[in-house]
């Protein structure tokens, strides 16, 4: 793949997940193992201080809150914004996050989900320079506030989550049972469940009591044990052309590991996993789908919100009988031209790719209504 315009480039600089463990945390993300290299030594080395940074931050805000969170309902079941990576997920929760209704974690609840509650109002205007402008990724804005998927939160605090891939991106196997949670024993799944329903409570009670609307692609193939935890829940799914999202899926990988490992990967089978994944997270949900109650569903084409953003969103809150569109899109509207003016990596594509994708990804093709993919330049959004 020859890139045509390189995406804008940005870095986390020193920060990465494991930074947000607590000893205890850290030692479990310890027995995976990780990969580890002489290079990325200043990282590793400290790791440990942060270790003992976030035990006893958690520990006062454990002291502080404890009481609190355990009283904390939610009243309301979450809105789970679901796809797989890279098919709109974060455009469709940036957009619903603004409704005033709803709460939605954020980058720094999510990185320090052990003491957020204590810690977040002076930390985060301490350092809210220190923050890149952008992801690494892409050219989406980022910053302490911005809305963040859970599922960092989740690798922190269980190991559980398919981010531990991040620890060692050579062993694809490793992280293949934290996707649906099938193969976890019973102990493990109800660890993760009672941490799960812990953390949601946290961002609750962070949020003022309101619905919670949390987005996080691994969430697509737990639809069934949210479904166990939150009987009304609803979901919104977005897809978006199968190649697509190879391509940019191919990009958040290697940007990610880059950031987050602490090792020197080979990625000798990344493209192969990429495909493997997708097509998991497909079946998964064609599965799993008709688990959720009649009107908890709702289904959106990233292209068609792309294009129409408003019809788009008015669509979702007329389906799932949401209330307060007119206040969303009052707000919203005025968004419109930028997000349409939103600059989005390129690539340039051969025909061998072309034809790989659509021979190994025909049944998503079809199933979610995209033509072949053509031989010209892709826009990749985020």
């Amino acid at each position: 793949m020859d890139t045509k315009a390189k995406p804008k480039q940005s870095s986390q600089g020193l920060l990465v997940i494991w930074h947000g463990m607590n000893v205890r945390q850290l030692l479990r993300f310890c027995a995976h193992p990780p990969l580890l290299h002489w290079n990325k030594a200043h990282v590793i080395a400290s790791l440990p201080l942060s270790a003992v940074y976030n035990s006893v931050l958690g520990l006062v805000e454990r002291l502080t809150y404890g009481r609190s969170v355990a009283r904390t309902e939610i009243k309301e079941p979450p809105l789970f914004v679901v796809g797989h990576w890279r098919s709109g997920t974060t455009l469709l929760h940036n957009l619903l996050s603004q409704d005033p209704r709803f709460a939605s974690p954020n980058m720094y609840q999510c990185l320090f989900p052990n003491h957020f509650l204590l810690t977040e109002r002076v930390v985060t205007a301490l350092t809210a320079r220190l923050v890149p402008e952008s992801r690494p990724m892409d050219n989406l804005p980022a910053g302490w506030s911005i809305p963040q998927e859970e599922d960092i939160a989740l690798a922190i605090l269980t190991c559980l989550s398919p981010y531990m891939l991040m620890a060692n991106p050579d062993r694809n196997d490793l992280a293949r049972p934290f996707y649906d949670l099938a193969l976890l024993s019973n102990a493990e799944r109800e660890f993760f469940k009672r941490e799960y329903l812990t953390l949601l409570k946290k961002f609750t009670l962070a949020g003022g009591g309101r619905q919670l609307v949390v987005k996080s692609p691994v969430n697509t193939y737990r639809i069934p044990l949210l479904l166990e935890m939150f009987p009304d829940a609803k979901f919104v799914c977005i897809t978006r052309n199968p190649f697509d999202v190879v391509q940019s899926s191919l990009h958040l990988r290697k940007t990610m590991f880059r950031e987050n490992t602490l090792g020197t990967p080979h990625l000798t089978d990344d493209h192969d996993a990429v495909y493997k994944v997708l097509e998991h997270a497909h079946r998964a949900y064609q599965r799993d789908k008709r688990l959720i109650p009649n009107g908890h569903l709702h289904e959106v084409k990233f292209e068609d919100l792309e294009q129409d953003p408003l019809g788009e969103m008015e669509q979702v809150y007329a389906r799932l009988k949401l209330d307060g569109w007119e206040q969303l899109r009052s707000i919203i509207e005025p968004q419109v031209q930028s997000l349409r003016r939103y600059r989005k990596n390129q690539y340039r594509n051969t025909q061998a790719q072309l034809d790989e994708c659509y021979v190994r990804l025909r049944r998503l093709f079809e199933e979610q209504g995209y033509p072949p993919p053509e031989a010209a330049p892709i826009a990749i959004p985020a």
